[in-house]
């Protein structure tokens, strides 16, 4: 099974919602994967300021850089996948619009995995999952273009920080959401009995 956590913005939940998963389900041996992607000037291997930004045409110095997690307290997003109890963690560092470089290293982790949850949006250009959540706060006005473009992929929005009747968001056409199941979670469980059965649903 391939789990997509996504979300519209930075800072909204999508590490917790990913780790209460793996959590609720520990029987299906999770191996998780968080992907970042940098912007311009920015380096995929270390995410700093660096100097091996391509030249138009070019290839990027460093196109990836993926590294396991193998400290479970280390205090890394990957490693809380670790402390949920995943079997394996990875994190995955691309530059923007340089994920699919990454597509040989995602297929051998998948193929390795006996179920896989990765915490991105831009991975649904590239790979079909069984479940994609979108994570959502409703009071944040911020919206990625990557999240825009693949919500109407979502099977269910995740709802953190409560709803409201407007949220905050401008140029989301509410088609885009309104109707798709929305399930509310909040700290420190991060998950609820009607979430669990929607996974329950997709793992079937």
């Amino acid at each position: 099974m391939l789990i997509v956590v996504g979300g519209h913005t930075r800072n909204i939940g999508k590490t917790s919602v990913a780790a209460a998963i793996i959590t609720a389900f520990p029987e299906m041996n999770w191996t998780a994967v968080k992907i970042t992607q940098f912007g311009h000037g920015l380096c995929s291997t270390e995410g700093s300021a660096c100097d091996c930004a391509p030249a138009p045409g070019e290839n990027a110095a460093h196109p990836l850089a993926l590294s396991e997690e193998y400290d479970a307290h280390s205090g890394t997003d990957s490693a809380r996948f670790l402390n949920a109890g995943a079997k394996r963690a990875y994190w995955l560092r691309t530059a923007i619009g340089g994920l699919g470089h990454a597509l040989p290293a995602l297929r051998r982790i998948r193929g390795a995995a006996q179920n896989l949850i990765v915490e991105s949006n831009s991975v649904l250009q590239f790979l079909n999952a069984d479940l994609y959540l979108c994570v959502v706060d409703f009071s944040n006005s911020d919206f990625k273009p990557t999240s825009l473009r693949y919500l109407d992929r979502a099977d269910a929005l995740v709802v953190t920080g409560g709803e409201s009747a407007r949220p905050a968001w401008s140029g989301v056409a509410p088609s885009l959401w309104s109707n798709k199941p929305r399930f509310a979670v909040s700290a420190p469980h991060w998950m609820t009995e009607e979430l669990r059965g929607r996974i329950l649903v997709s793992r079937a």
